[in-house]
């Protein structure tokens, strides 16, 4: 039977192309049927408090850091989005006095919005993602602490360069976080076009997708104009590069986190419920990682929300 068009952009995959059963069965997804998901490779979790997961996402980076030497170096993948954690991540460093540059720690940014020429945009651009690693955590660490420049990697300029480096240092930890498209990263869904008109490009040919530039769906244009620009839409781009399914399989781990404001209800638990089952539908990229040998989805509860009728 033909897959169904999106019903928000008839011109891309999305998740309501899916069946309609599989939708049906995570809007009913209580909290603790979301735990229940958990298997070998996948674990969830759930926060009573956004101190306490912002704190447990900060802590990720602290514990990647500490394990790198300068004989095998080593380091973590991070989002914008959320964001809450990089603070945090600097007031660890500078209390504990965690000398990055002497333990060889690296960082690396996991997307970046380009111009209409395809250019990274330069992080005077309000929304630049470099920008908002450097200004709400990079910055803030006290010099004598800080990693070199070096050690930082943005996907921008050279990406051969920036794909190379999964290679020659070991990224300890992906994290991410989901957006109402259901993407990490800028992984989203692919275009309904050329021998992808009447089903969505197989896991294996998405999964060997490098670091890119790529087309936004319409959703993700919307959403990060909602998250960091106040709903102008106008200021956001419509292109951008993403670290790539292909640098992804190469992290030791991968680790999604859910405040609740990014994805909304229902999508937080379309996710898990076909990663947990092993359902890889490119229309739904964040379900690739059912096939990732170590994935955790670390929720708040208050964000959790229920899926049901709520007239405003």
């Amino acid at each position: 039977m033909a897959r169904p068009i999106s019903k928000v952009a008839p011109q891309w995959w999305d998740y309501t192309t899916l069946d309609e059963e599989l939708l049906a069965d995570a809007a009913k997804l209580t909290p603790e049927d979301l735990l229940q998901l958990s298997r070998p490779g996948f674990e969830v979790r759930i926060f009573d408090t956004l101190e306490e997961l912002y704190c447990a996402e900060a802590l990720e980076y602290i514990e990647a850091w500490q394990q790198s030497t300068p004989d095998n170096p080593c380091g973590i993948c991070g989002p914008i989005g959320p964001t809450e954690q990089l603070p945090l991540v600097a007031r660890m460093v500078n209390a504990l006095g965690i000398d990055l540059k002497k333990l060889d720690a690296h960082f690396w940014g996991m997307d970046e919005w380009v111009d209409a020429e395809d250019k990274p945009v330069p992080v005077e651009f309000p929304l630049s993602f470099a920008k908002a690693d450097k200004d709400l955590c990079f910055d803030r660490i006290d010099p004598k602490y800080s990693m070199p420049s070096a050690n930082l990697h943005f996907p921008t300029g050279d990406l051969q360069a920036y794909s190379k480096s999964y290679d020659e240092i070991r990224c300890l930890v992906m994290q991410g976080g989901q957006g109402e498209v259901k993407h990490w990263a800028f992984n989203d869904p692919p275009k309904r076009e050329g021998e992808y008109v009447d089903a969505p490009p197989p896991p294996e040919v998405y999964r060997a997708l490098g670091t890119r530039v790529t087309d936004l769906h319409p959703m993700t244009v919307i959403q990060n104009a909602r998250t960091s620009g106040g709903g102008y839409v106008p200021m956001v781009p419509t292109r951008a590069c993403t670290v790539g399914p292909k640098e992804t399989w190469k992290a030791e781990r991968v680790s999604i986190w859910h405040p609740g404001h990014h994805d909304n209800p229902f999508g937080m638990r379309l996710s898990a419920l076909m990663i947990s089952k092993g359902i890889a539908d490119t229309s739904v990229p964040m379900s690739l990682l059912a096939d990732h040998p170590s994935v955790t989805f670390s929720y708040y509860r208050g964000g959790i929300g229920t899926v049901t009728t709520e007239m405003h």
